[in-house]
């Protein structure tokens, strides 16, 4: 089993960039892929990125348009979201998610994450 934290939310102005970051304690980091969701008041829970256990694969949601970027440090038990030219469609808590089994492929889809961290809240004021 996998404890999740995420940090690195906040308020940041239109344009302006975050990092997130998930810390995992328990079972070694490196057997997870790790994926990043968001759920904004009234909307479904959605797919931002994921990354595979080495970090050498990583898939994107459409919306990102090369404005974020999923890594991670195996050797820090820490997985990273940053977050370039956020606008008020970015707002949103975001999650972070960890499989533990199964392909090593990044997936999209929410069922195939066993570990949930609660969330970090990102405001962007315009």
């Amino acid at each position: 089993q996998v404890q999740l934290v995420e940090s690195g939310g906040g308020l940041v102005q239109a344009g302006g960039s975050l990092r997130l970051s998930c810390a995992a304690s328990g079972r070694t980091f490196s057997s997870y892929v790790v994926g990043w969701f968001r759920q904004a008041p009234g909307k479904e829970r959605e797919f931002v990125a994921s990354i595979n256990r080495s970090g050498d694969l990583r898939t994107y949601a459409a919306f990102v348009k090369g404005r974020f970027t999923i890594s991670r440090d195996n050797a820090k038990n820490t997985g990273y979201l940053q977050m370039n030219s956020l606008n008020s469609e970015d707002m949103a808590v975001y999650y972070c998610a960890a499989r533990a089994s199964g392909s090593d492929l990044p997936t999209v889809r929410r069922g195939d994450y066993d570990y949930w961290g609660q969330g970090t809240q990102v405001t962007v004021s315009s």
